[in-house]
């Protein structure tokens, strides 16, 4: 099966190096290429890709935000970020925004491939050297968002993930990504031991308030 791809990158250069790497294997199709967001979704509509391999640092709307009208507009479409960032915040923001994974530009050939099949098989990947960063584990509540603590307070009153998005104004997708880096922060595994841990947190913030 071949997977139709759609190359977003405002340097013509690179997007020339990434459909000459891909097309070289066969099993990958460069249907459309754009340099903009704005360019990407019409190009996506025309083309109909399955996953678009997207840039962050780009003119007008970043790769970021369009990850996120990506999915709005055309939730069937993965998003794979292919980015020179490499720091965790960049991460986490696309994730939240809806892409599927992430790779650095510095990253072995290889890794693009794999993200591409792990992505496109319904997992997420990250490269080797994020994946290393996400798995340390960070056991002070203080690394936690202000967005992070005002989940925790709610997870602490017993709500379920649409509960709170609907508190927050948020989608749920967004709220299980704010459970899993709370999770990986405080260095918690299972769902008990995270309400737990909300629970005694609201207890301390109120006896501090």
């Amino acid at each position: 099966m071949t997977i139709r791809i759609l190359l977003v990158d405002d340097h013509p250069l690179v997007r020339d190096g990434l459909r000459a790497r891909l097309e070289a294997m066969g099993q990958f199709e460069v249907v459309g290429e754009a340099g903009s967001a704005s360019e990407a979704l019409e190009e996506a509509g025309r083309s109909s890709p399955d996953l678009v391999l997207m840039d962050i640092n780009m003119r007008g709307t970043n790769g970021i935000e369009a990850t996120a009208q990506f999915r709005a507009q055309f939730p069937r479409i993965g998003v794979l970020i292919l980015s020179m960032h490499d720091k965790l915040e960049y991460v986490t923001q696309a994730i939240q925004a809806g892409a599927r994974g992430y790779v650095l530009k510095d990253a072995p050939g290889k890794d693009i491939v794999v993200a591409i099949e792990t992505v496109m098989s319904g997992g997420i990947y990250y490269s080797a050297a994020l994946a290393a960063q996400l798995a340390k584990p960070q056991n002070q509540d203080n690394q936690l968002t202000q967005r992070e603590h005002e989940i925790l307070r709610h997870i602490a009153n017993g709500e379920s993930n649409k509960q709170i998005a609907r508190e927050l104004d948020l989608s749920v997708r967004t709220v299980e990504t704010h459970r899993l880096n709370i999770k990986r922060k405080l260095g918690i595994e299972g769902q008990a031991e995270l309400i737990k841990f909300a629970v005694q947190h609201a207890q301390f913030q109120s006896g501090n308030s």
